[in-house]
C-alpha cells in the first residue's frame, strides 16, 4: 500500500541558526505537510564549528533512531553508461504509465513510495519545462533520468529508511546549477527537510525568482571547505554516554535573544532527587504537590473524568491560506466570553484566517480577527462571532511545583480535543520567559491547548516540545497568560 501524498507547506518557522535546522521538526495537518528547505547564504567565523555541532547531533539523534541524515558530496555530474539503460528504463516505465507509479532500480515498486515518488516527480519535472521554453522530450527523458538516479546515490538511505512521519534531513553544500537545486526540491517533495550551505555563492535570480527556498544569512560570502560527513566521526567511542544538556527548540520569535546560540536554548538536566530547582515564585515550605496547584476559590480537586469535560472550553483552529485551502491545525482556549480565544503567536501567524471548531457545536465559526498578539511570549487572542463558555486562569494562591498533577488538552495531529496526563517536570526560562515544562503527551497541532491543575484552572498554554525525548512539553505559564488576556476576561 502506497503512502498517500500530502501537500507540503514550506519554512513556517523561520529558521536562524544551524542548530535550529538540526532541531525543528515540521509537522503534518490533515493532507498537509510542514517541510523546510532553506539557503545558509555566507559564513561566519564559527561556521565550520557550527556545521561539526549541527551534524555531531544530528549523529546522536540518528543514532537513537530519531532522524536520518546525510550530506551529499559533490554530484554525479553523468550517470555512467552502466547505470544509463536501467534509470532510463524506471523513466520510461513511468512516463508510460500515465505518470503515477514510480519506482527507482534501488526502491521497487514493493517500497511503497511508487505514487509519493511519482507525484514529487511530476512536480519537479513541471518546473524544469516551464523553465525551458521549447524543450525536447530527450531533454526532458535524461533529465528525469539523473533525478532517479540521484534520488538512488545521493538520498538513497533515506528513501531505504523511509515510514510516514520520520524526520529526515539532507545537506549538500554549494548547490548553484539549475538540475542539482530542483533535485534538492524534490527530495523537499518526499518530506524531506533540505539545507543548502552557500557560504561561496548562492543561486542565480533565475532559480531565486522560483521562490523554493528561504535564505539564512550568516555572514559574508567567503570560500569555506568543509570535511566530507562521516557519521563514524561523531558517534561516541567507548561505553559509557557523554551527558550532554537537551536542546529544545520553540517557533523563532522577534525580540530578546539569550546570549546562546541563536535559536537554540541548552536546558540543564533536573537536578539529582532531593535537589530543587528554584521556581518563578517564593517557595511554599510545607506544601504538597496536590495542594500547590489549588487557588482561593477552588473547592476540592476533580477528577480526570470531570477535567476531561474541560475540553467543551478548548477549540480547534483550521488555518487558511487565502484560497480557502486548509494549511495547518492549532488548538484555542476560550478566554473570555464575548468570543475571545487564547492560542499560540505562531499558530495564528499560519493562516489568511481561521475556523473554530466547538465541541457538540456543529457549526464551524469562521474569522480573520486576531485582537492582539505578541511575538515573545507566542500568545495571540482572536475572536470569533458567539457567546463562550471560558476557562478560567490560575491566580497564583500557591506555588506551582514539580511533581505538580496536570491534564492536557488540545487537538493533535487534527484528533479534536484530545486529553492527556502528567506531571509538571520543572520550571524553565527560555529567551527570557518562564514556562512550565510537562509531561502530558503532546504533538503536532496541540500548540495554544490548555493545560489545568487539578481543580480545571489553565496554567499554562502548550507552546512547544522537546524534539529529543518523549512527552516532555512546555507551556506559556499562567503569570504570562493573566498579563495578556486582561480586558478580556
Amino acid at each position: 500500500m502506497g503512502y498517500s501524498y500530502t501537500e507540503k507547506r514550506y519554512n513556517v518557522m523561520g529558521l536562524t541558526s544551524l542548530s535550529e535546522f538540526a532541531s525543528i521538526r515540521g509537522g503534518v495537518n490533515g493532507k498537509c505537510q510542514d517541510v523546510y528547505f532553506v539557503r545558509a547564504v555566507g559564513a561566519g567565523e564559527s561556521f565550520v564549528r557550527d556545521v561539526a555541532d549541527m551534524e555531531r547531533e544530528l549523529t546522536r539523534r540518528m543514532a537513537a533512531g530519531q532522524v536520518v541524515y546525510d550530506r551529499a558530496g559533490d554530484f554525479p555530474r553523468s550517470i555512467p553508461m552502466e547505470e544509463i539503460q536501467a534509470y532510463t528504463a524506471c523513466y520510461d516505465a513511468w512516463n508510460g504509465s500515465g505518470r503515477k507509479v514510480l519506482s527507482t532500480k534501488v526502491l521497487g515498486e514493493a517500497s511503497g513510495l511508487g505514487e509519493l515518488l511519482g507525484t514529487a516527480c511530476q512536480k519537479t519535472m513541471d518546473l524544469y519545462r516551464q523553465s525551458h521554453a521549447g524543450i525536447s522530450n530527450s531533454m526532458e527523458r535524461n533529465f528525469g533520468s539523473k533525478l532517479l538516479y540521484w534520488a538512488d546515490t545521493l538520498a538513497g538511505e533515506h528513501l531505504r529508511q523511509w515510514t510516514p512521519g520520520q524526520s529526515m534531513k539532507f545537506a549538500a553544500q554549494g548547490i548553484i546549477k539549475e538540475q542539482e537545486y530542483l533535485f534538492c526540491y524534490f527530495l523537499t517533495l518526499l518530506g524531506i527537510d533540505v539545507l543548502l550551505l552557500q557560504n561561496e555563492r548562492d543561486i542565480d535570480a533565475k532559480l531565486n525568482g522560483l521562490h523554493l527556498s528561504a535564505a539564512l544569512i550568516l555572514g559574508e560570502k567567503r570560500a569555506v571547505p568543509l570535511e566530507a560527513y562521516e557519521k563514524e566521526k561523531y558517534l561516541p567511542s567507548g561505553g559509557g554516554q557523554e551527558e550532554r544538556p537537551i536542546r529544545v527548540t520553540i517557533p523563532p520569535r522577534a525580540g530578546k535573544r539569550s546570549s546562546s546560540a541563536a535559536g537554540q536554548t541548552e536546558i540543564a538536566r533536573p537536578a539529582p532527587s532531593g535537589q530543587r530547582r528554584p521556581a518563578p515564585q517564593q517557595s511554599v515550605t510545607g506544601s504538597s504537590a496536590a495542594s500547590a496547584g489549588r487557588s482561593a476559590g477552588a473547592v476540592r480537586e476533580l477528577t480526570f473524568e470531570e477535567l476531561a469535560l474541560k475540553a467543551s472550553s478548548v477549540v480547534m483552529i483550521a488555518l487558511h491560506d487565502a484560497g480557502g485551502e486548509v494549511v495547518g491545525t492549532g488548538s484555542g482556549i476560550m478566554i473570555g466570553p464575548g468570543g475571545y480565544i487564547l492560542t499560540n503567536h505562531h499558530v495564528a501567524r499560519g493562516g489568511r484566517f481561521y475556523s473554530v471548531r466547538i465541541e457538540n457545536d456543529d457549526k464551524v465559526y469562521k474569522t480573520d480577527e486576531i485582537i492582539k498578539y505578541n511575538q515573545v511570549l507566542d500568545l495571540a487572542v482572536i475572536r470569533i462571532n458567539r457567546q463562550l463558555q471560558p476557562l478560567p486562569v490560575y491566580q497564583g494562591g500557591r506555588q506551582l511545583v514539580r511533581g505538580q498533577k496536570v491534564v492536557a488538552i488540545g487537538s493533535p495531529l487534527g484528533l479534536f480535543n484530545s486529553v492527556s496526563d502528567g506531571i509538571i517536570a520543572g520550571f524553565r526560562k527560555i529567551r527570557d520567559v518562564d514556562m512550565i515544562q510537562f509531561t502530558a503527551p503532546i504533538s503536532s497541532g496541540s500548540s495554544g491547548g490548555a493545560v489545568l491543575n487539578m481543580y480545571g484552572e489553565v496554567i499554562g498554554v502548550s507552546t512547544a516540545g522537546f524534539d529529543d525525548g518523549q512527552n516532555i512539553n512546555l507551556a506559556v505559564g499562567y503569570e504570562f497568560i493573566n498579563t495578556f488576556t486582561r480586558g478580556f476576561r
